[in-house]
């Protein structure tokens, strides 16, 4: 199978480095001096203080001329148009393009360049990050989740279907569920990343601060019950009181942890807010609803993004 990953960063280099022990995988970037270290050094994988190597060819956006069976998409996600457009080459009448990337929505994105019926999205408990620009570190093995978006998904000739797919994430060491329901799959992921974790940027705090403050934990159970309210809308159960106990326990059990988005606006990048807590927005005015405590956290961290243009 020919697997080509875009965007690799932590996670992408993660799963481009595994996979190629069971495809033949190319990574595919923009910054051009990560790309040659990568080249020149291979990717060197840490888990549980062992190191591997893997040399997996890595080239810049637009340099490939022929299509892969299956296209994994790792770039942040207001990034994903641009990068598809770069790489249009890649996208054959048979390719499966996969987004593993944070956030909801991004479908509406990759049916811009494929059928839906090529679509898969998914979601990873999979944990990365990087030490250097070709050295990273596997900090978590959970599962990585994938699903159609079409009752008629439909693979290449090579592939066939779905579980094909799926035999390749395990061979190559990735635990790998086939969803029923991968919408509701997103969502269980959005209900962590659309509350405590933009809080937590937001206030600039660590995640166990969103739990232990009065006030910060009140704002957080306002984003739960918006996201609750707007999954139902979209097909998806949630209860309430049961997504406060979870999150308020998955807080306590990493308070000193910090979270991308507070990691981004703390370096004053631009954040996949828009991804996040604007998905939710985006899917309630699409219900005719509002959702004002998660439209005020897109506002405020596009404030806090523009700071450095003061």
């Amino acid at each position: 199978m020919k697997i080509a990953v875009i965007g690799p960063g932590a996670m992408g280099l993660l799963y481009g480095a595994k996979l190629s022990q069971c495809a033949e995988v190319v990574l595919v970037g923009n910054n051009a001096e990560h790309i040659k270290g990568i080249n020149d050094n291979g990717i060197t994988l840490i888990r549980d203080a062992k190191e591997a190597v893997y040399h997996v060819p890595t080239v810049l956006s637009g340099q490939i001329d022929e299509s892969a069976d299956m296209v994994i998409l790792f770039t942040k996600a207001y990034l994903t148009e641009a990068a598809l457009e770069q790489n249009r080459a890649l996208l054959g009448p048979h390719t499966v393009l996969l987004t593993l990337q944070n956030g909801a929505g991004h479908e509406e994105v990759l049916s811009k360049f494929t059928d839906r019926k090529h679509i898969l999205i998914g979601t990873t408990a999979q944990g990365s990050y990087r030490e250097n620009a070709h050295t990273i570190v596997n900090s978590g093995l959970g599962d990585t989740a994938i699903g159609a978006i079409s009752d008629n998904f439909a693979g290449t000739e090579e592939i066939i279907g779905i579980e094909e797919i799926r035999e390749v994430f395990e061979k190559s060491g990735f635990p790998c569920i086939i969803s029923d329901n991968i919408k509701q799959t997103v969502w269980n992921k959005l209900m962590i990343n659309a509350s405590s974790s933009v809080l937590s940027g937001v206030l600039g705090v660590n995640q166990g601060y969103v739990v232990e403050n009065n006030y910060a934990w009140g704002i957080c159970k306002d984003l739960i019950r918006e996201i609750c309210e707007t999954a139902a809308g979209e097909g998806c159960s949630f209860d309430v009181g049961e997504q406060t106990e979870r999150i308020a326990s998955h807080l306590k059990n990493a308070p000193g942890g910090y979270t991308s988005i507070y990691a981004d606006l703390k370096n004053g990048r631009k954040t996949e807010v828009d991804y996040i807590s604007g998905a939710v927005v985006k899917a309630a005015e699409k219900q005719g609803n509002t959702v004002p405590t998660q439209a005020l956290m897109v506002r405020m961290v596009h404030a806090m993004e523009e700071r450095e243009r003061l």
